[in-house]
């Protein structure tokens, strides 16, 4: 069977930007009117209160207007990717980076399968805890100069990385970017149901782990090899850059865990980190601005695809068809007995992902609709959060209108049907795990 062959990845999301302009001109305009919640501290719709507006197409010409507005938008993790990629690529040319890498793979010599899982169930804390995304861009590097050392594919540094933490994410019973929003909008306790979800979420990061490690072992080839990542010479600049990088990776986590950075916060850390391991590693005034510019040059498509991802929301807002893409998708689910309507709520949220990539920006529109809704049909409000951390969170995993999905996948030189071939039987077998989850939740009356 012939794979499925994605267009250039700027031409996916050119396309998908020129779709959302023809559904302005097809789609009827319309809103849901919106009320503070103090829980959230967010506006959120108001059940019920759907109406029709005037129809305000968007242009071809406002369309393309739209993607530098989107650029814009994406701003800040656009310049955090620029700043961490020109970081990295100055840790990089010091050498530090590879006699690292070298020292880690000596002492797991015949076990470096075992590498997989540590930093998988990493990523996947982090995805449970904060929802990290934009955030691992940066690290990918990194990734890549271990994964090509062990022998392993580079889609295995995306799949460990933003694969993990999507799964972490989506099955998390305290991610406060999804299940924290959702729960309060359903005026649930925060952390209710943790058991519940704590156990299937151990169970599909395993899933993912497995997945992963399969694919990389059938896949490995020869390691790459650098006979001068060891030269004795350098040995004590690398051992300071690589203690500077372990203290910035120590910095970062508090930073956004205990401070609640932004990406600008972040972006300032890195670049810091590229000046003094440059100056450290030996590399002068001169050679870390050099290293610097080229790491910024390679970054620059990835970033520049977060935007494009941004500005497909930009033109369904300036349509005002948002919320008649989620009443059309919800109205039916009120006539379905209440197991199809729990999983008819997962479907939705699956295919409202698309034209809203934020998982936050998800909640906050559809949970006052779908509460009312399942309190009507005699649906447990838990099993509804749970619906939509299945629906939505996993949808990250293959979604193209996701910017940190894009460009990781893109710093990573995959094109993006070869990340549908990989990741598709492992994200159905999730949806499978979810479907499973949300059963049993309806039988035993979380």
């Amino acid at each position: 069977m012939k794979t499925i062959r994605f267009p250039h990845p700027l031409v996916l999301l050119v396309g998908f930007i020129l779709l959302a302009c023809l559904l302005s001109y097809v789609l009827p305009a319309g809103v849901f009117e919106r009320r503070p919640d103090a829980a959230t501290g967010r506006d959120v719709v108001v059940a019920g209160s759907y109406h029709r507006v005037p129809a305000s197409p968007v242009s071809l010409w406002q369309a393309l207007v739209d993607i530098p507005k989107g650029l814009f938008d994406a701003g800040s993790v656009i310049f955090l990717v620029f700043l961490a990629g020109g970081a990295f690529t100055v840790v990089d040319h010091t050498g530090a980076l590879r006699h690292g890498v070298d020292w880690l793979l000596a002492r797991f010599r015949g076990r470096e399968a075992i590498v997989i899982p540590i930093i998988s169930v990493l990523f996947a804390t982090m995805g449970a805890l904060e929802n990290m995304q934009e955030e691992i861009i940066p690290l990918i590097p990194v990734l890549l100069v271990l994964m090509r050392r062990i022998g392993y594919p580079a889609i295995t540094a995306a799949a460990v990385s933003l694969g993990s933490a999507a799964v972490g994410a989506a099955f998390s019973p305290l991610n406060p970017f999804q299940v924290g929003v959702a729960q309060k909008l359903a005026q649930l306790p925060l952390l209710s149901g943790g058991g519940f979800r704590f156990m299937f979420l151990a169970l599909a990061v395993a899933f993912w782990i497995a997945g992963t490690v399969r694919y990389a072992v059938r896949h490995r080839v020869a390691p790459e090899v650098d006979e001068d990542a060891t030269a004795a010479t350098r040995a004590g600049r690398h051992g300071l850059v690589l203690a500077l990088l372990l203290v910035t990776f120590a910095f970062f986590a508090y930073g956004v865990l205990q401070l609640g950075w932004d990406f600008e916060q972040m972006a300032a850390l890195f670049f810091a980190l590229g000046v003094v391991a440059g100056l450290v590693g030996g590399l002068g005034l001169t050679g870390t601005a050099e290293s610097f510019i080229t790491g910024c040059r390679d970054m620059a498509f990835s970033a520049i695809l977060i935007g494009f991802a941004r500005a497909i929301f930009v033109v369904l807002e300036q349509g005002q068809i948002v919320d008649t893409i989620v009443n059309t998708l919800s109205a039916p689910l009120a006539g379905l007995p209440v197991m199809l309507s729990a999983l008819g709520m997962m479907g939705l949220h699956t295919a409202l992902h698309l034209p809203v990539p934020s998982v936050s920006g998800q909640a906050v529109l559809t949970m006052p609709l779908l509460v009312p809704l399942s309190d009507l049909i005699g649906l447990s409000r838990q099993v509804t959060v749970l619906a939509y951390q299945y629906g939505a969170g996993l949808c990250e995993l293959i979604t193209p209108t996701n910017g940190a999905l894009m460009a990781i996948v893109s710093v990573c030189g995959v094109r993006f049907d070869e990340w549908w071939k990989f990741v598709l039987p492992l994200y159905l077998g999730l949806v499978l795990l979810g479907i499973v989850a949300i059963m049993i939740g309806i039988a035993v009356g979380l």
